[in-house]
């Protein structure tokens, strides 16, 4: 009952911006911590960046310094602004989002279907 809608994916060339967002919707008490992860092709899955509930920020070394992990807790929303793309952030990035659900008060975490960013030129 906990919903994940990415959306803000896309082509860009190197150098340039994106911004995802990820919106999160459900019978929840509130939201924790909320992340980042991307997928390359032939390569597993890596965290990206992460923002605990209190704003506390990490982020992988590859992407420090260029992106940036925020949040709207009045949106239930997550988002990462993502400039000076280079052709090696090219993946499928996911959201994660820690909660408590209303109906039983333990915490779960839920995922997005996934945006496809792609840099080239």
């Amino acid at each position: 009952q906990v919903q994940v809608v990415e959306s803000g994916g896309g082509l860009v060339q190197p150098g340039g911006s994106l911004r995802l967002s990820c919106a999160a919707s459900g019978s929840i008490f509130g939201f924790n911590t909320m992340g980042w992860f991307r997928q390359a092709p032939g390569k597993q899955r890596e965290l990206v960046a992460t923002i605990s509930s209190g704003g506390t920020t990490n982020y992988a070394g590859s992407v420090k310094g260029r992106f940036t992990i925020s949040r709207d807790n009045a949106k239930n929303t997550v988002y990462l602004q993502m400039n000076m793309l280079k052709p090696e952030d090219t993946a499928v990035y996911y959201c994660q989002v820690w909660a408590r659900t209303a109906v039983d008060g333990n915490l779960h975490d839920y995922w997005g279907q996934g945006s496809q960013v792609t840099v080239s030129s």
